[in-house]
């Protein structure tokens, strides 16, 4: 996370560009501006707060909607006057209703699994409580292999199967747990993407 006092708010009279993406899928969501009392409290609350240039104010993104933006990481640029928010949207970012202020679509992207090998490399560091993530971790390496052995056959029957629904929930599941052996494995999902490319290379 970035430092308060780093952040030079001088060159546009007391606030700074915040470029928001969605940390599922790195899609534009917004641009707002923050002053410094509203990045500090972005940074406290851990949801993004703008300042208003038109009503003259901080106001707390998804203050009516609901909609708020749960910030998972916070940087600058390299002159320190400007911030890029990694953060999950509780819904649309957009007040006209959309997904985004930039008509991106809000797809099932698969740079969603490395956010999702982020979050199982996470759950095993901090381990918080009510986690199945963390149990699994927790019951050891023998149980998450087992895990994986028993939804690749899962798997494998809903395809003999040729059930649709049941394929692409236990292929859902196979994934997880192969992500969560490799994490297990001290195995960077990077590798295993490197490794396919170098193979079609060949």
């Amino acid at each position: 996370m970035i430092k308060l006092e780093n952040i030079n708010f001088e060159k546009l009279a007391g606030i700074v560009p915040a470029i928001i993406i969605d940390a599922s899928n790195n899609n534009v969501l917004m641009l707002g501006f923050m002053n410094r009392e509203a990045l500090e409290r972005t940074m406290e609350n851990q949801k993004v707060v703008f300042f208003s240039r038109t009503k003259n104010r901080l106001w707390l993104k998804g203050e009516t909607s609901h909609n708020y933006l749960n910030v998972v990481s916070i940087s600058a640029d390299c002159d320190n006057d400007t911030l890029l928010i990694y953060a999950k949207p509780d819904g649309p970012t957009c007040h006209t209703g959309s997904y985004s202020c930039f008509a991106e679509v809000n797809e099932n992207n698969v740079l969603f699994l490395d956010y999702l090998f982020k979050l199982v490399k996470q759950r095993k560091i901090e381990m918080p409580e009510n986690s199945y993530t963390s149990k699994l971790f927790q019951r050891g390496s023998d149980r998450i292999i087992q895990k994986v052995g028993e939804e690749a056959v899962e798997t494998v029957i809903a395809a003999k199967n040729k059930n649709k629904e049941e394929i692409i929930y236990e292929t859902s599941d196979l994934l997880y747990h192969l992500l969560v052996m490799l994490a297990d494995q001290d195995i960077e999902f990077s590798e295993i993407i490197f490794n396919l490319k170098k193979r079609h290379r060949e």
